[in-house]
């Protein structure tokens, strides 16, 4: 049954406005949101929690499972709820998923993000370790919050896809040597070994801000480092730029 809303202070659309806006309210709820008619299309696809979807009168929505609360609104009110400067006409909102670390790690190939503070670096790196066959995502602390709206946007669905688990850096010290899993830093050191020789078949990957790159707590936890070589008039490259050289050279 699909109801129709009209007031922008309706307390669904209160709900939806805290979601979007703030980490706390989303931890305290144990919900997210997302927006737009692809993203809830691959939410459906790979059957994440949803527990409501907000459209306009003309968005064309995929069949929704059974016990999803469906509400239309007007224009106006779809623009005071959605994060995004031109709405798609179909938001959703769905329940946190279980992030607790497991035991073990029974993949190969993991990335480790630290400090990578912005949303869509986030986003955009979970998309391409998806891509590029990557069996999780570990974020450390100072990471970007991973159910803000640009990284659920930037993710395009990987977020559905791909595990992610939020740990410190002696969880992840402990992790890898109960999974038999090296960890390997990535870093622009003289002894780092070059990216295209350094076996990340089998590893843990971490990868720190474009601004500082990964912490001396970090790197002491890693059994080696490893660099992507590039032109000496360069510093540094932007994180997800750099994810995506070490997923391919893990994945070929």
């Amino acid at each position: 049954m699909r109801e129709r809303i009209t007031s922008r202070a309706n307390p669904l659309m209160t709900h939806i406005r805290k979601l979007a806006s703030s980490r706390a309210y989303r931890q305290s709820s144990g919900a997210y949101m997302g927006d737009g008619a692809k993203l809830l299309e691959e939410a459906v696809r790979w059957r994440a929690a949803l527990q409501c979807v907000v459209c306009t009168a003309d968005a064309e929505l995929p069949e929704l499972p059974a016990g999803v609360r469906l509400a239309e609104v007007p224009r106006d009110v779809m623009r005071s709820i959605s994060p995004m400067e031109a709405p798609q006409g179909a938001l959703f909102t769905a329940a946190l998923p279980d992030q607790t670390l497991p035991e073990r790690l029974t993949g190969s190939r993991y990335l480790a993000l630290e400090g990578v503070q912005d949303p869509g670096n986030v986003g955009t790196i979970l998309r391409t370790a998806d891509a590029l066959g990557a069996d999780g995502l570990l974020l450390l602390p100072g990471c970007a919050d991973l159910y803000n709206p640009k990284t659920v946007r930037a993710s395009m669905g990987a977020l559905f896809r791909l595990p992610v688990w939020r740990c410190t850096l002696a969880e992840l010290r402990a992790l890898g040597e109960r999974s038999g899993l090296p960890l390997l830093g990535s870093a622009l050191s003289a002894d780092a070994a070059d990216v295209r020789r350094a076996g990340l078949e089998r590893a843990v990957t971490l990868i720190g801000s474009e601004g500082r790159g990964l912490s001396g707590g970090a790197l002491a936890i890693c059994g080696g480092t490893v660099r992507i070589p590039m032109r000496e008039r360069c510093e540094s490259l932007n994180a997800a730029a750099a994810a995506a050289i070490l997923l391919w050279e893990g994945f070929r």
